[in-house]
């Protein structure tokens, strides 16, 4: 059974950063692309990276030049480095995988329907 298990959420102040990790597990062929999706009350979720399995990314505009996302060359694991942090980016957030490339597809033209793993999530909230 694939599981994806996010930690390294928390509460920072604004300017802070934090680094999110999501842990996968039980899958017996590499996912092809994998992404980070965030989503804050009352909005609906939204694609914050992703990072296809030929190393390619692509961010949200929101968070471009101050988010890394990377991963491990086991693919076991994928992270989200989170620098500058501004109270707008408080949220809980997802990681999310698919078998199939992403290579080509920003990740503003990913949604939640492209992704058929999911993670628990974990809340981050930035002070300001």
């Amino acid at each position: 059974q694939v599981q994806l298990v996010e930690s390294g959420g928390g509460s920072v102040q604004s300017g802070g950063s934090l680094r999110l990790s999501c842990a996968v597990s039980g899958h017996s062929t590499n996912f092809y692309c994998m992404g980070w999706f965030r989503q804050a009350p009352g909005k609906e979720r939204e694609g914050v990276a992703s990072f296809d399995s030929d190393g390619i990314t692509s961010y949200a505009d929101s968070v471009k030049g101050r988010f890394t996302v990377s991963q491990d060359n086991a693919q076991n694991s994928l992270y989200l480095q989170m620098n500058s942090l501004k109270p707008e980016d408080t949220a809980l957030y997802y990681c999310a995988a698919r078998y199939t490339s992403c290579r080509g597809i920003a990740i503003q033209g990913l949604g939640v329907q492209d992704f058929g793993y999911w993670g628990q999530g974990t809340q981050v909230t930035v002070s300001s």
